[in-house]
């Protein structure tokens, strides 16, 4: 079988090839200005002075925010502390004065104190009108005591205990959960 070939002819432009490179590309690459690139920073520059205080508030903590954050790391801290020492750490809670703290770390002058190797809270005080509105440990409220202690033992576990924090019209409940001496945080509804 035959296959026919039909109109098989290379075609060039007429001048019988192709030019150069160089003329070919007579006009020099496109490239920005430099008023373009001024024009474009200055939009950069405009864009990120809106952006940086709403992302530096986001990521302030103040308020109950911070109260939560602390309740949780000195938890943290204390079963940390517990476990890597195999010996019993307590958390100590001053309702009335608003402060907590590891037991044995104490505040500095404002208000927290960090742990230098692990970053975290092991004291602090309530910011400003922030209060433990309940401060339960094994069902019994220690919230009107003046002090009270929750323990966290070497095998990871904690004393069963709800800590409610109130203020501006909002409130958070912190559980830990003495399985595993964990802080949970959840809305005081649920």
């Amino acid at each position: 079988m035959k296959f026919r070939t039909v109109n098989c002819e290379l075609r060039t432009p007429s001048g019988g090839g192709h030019p150069p490179f160089e003329a070919r590309n007579s006009q020099p690459p496109r490239a920005f200005t430099l008023i373009e690139l001024m024009v474009v920073v200055a939009i950069i520059g405009m864009m990120a002075a809106m952006g940086v205080p709403s992302l530096l508030k986001a990521l302030q903590k103040d308020g109950m925010r911070k109260a939560v954050s602390d309740v949780q790391d000195v938890c943290f801290s204390a079963r940390e502390q517990a476990i890597f020492s195999r010996r019993t750490t307590a958390v100590m809670f001053y309702p009335r004065e608003g402060r907590f703290n590891v037991d044995g770390a104490s505040a500095g002058g404002n208000g927290t104190a960090v742990n230098a190797h692990t970053g975290k809270v092991t004291a602090s005080t309530l910011p400003d009108g922030i209060k433990f509105a309940a401060l339960g440990i094994f069902r019994r409220d220690y919230t009107d005591s003046d002090w009270a202690r929750i323990f966290f033992y070497p095998d990871g576990t904690s004393d069963e205990a709800v800590i409610v924090l109130a203020g501006a019209g909002d409130e958070k409940k912190i559980t830990l959960d003495y399985a595993t001496g964990t802080p949970t945080v959840s809305d005081v509804d649920q």
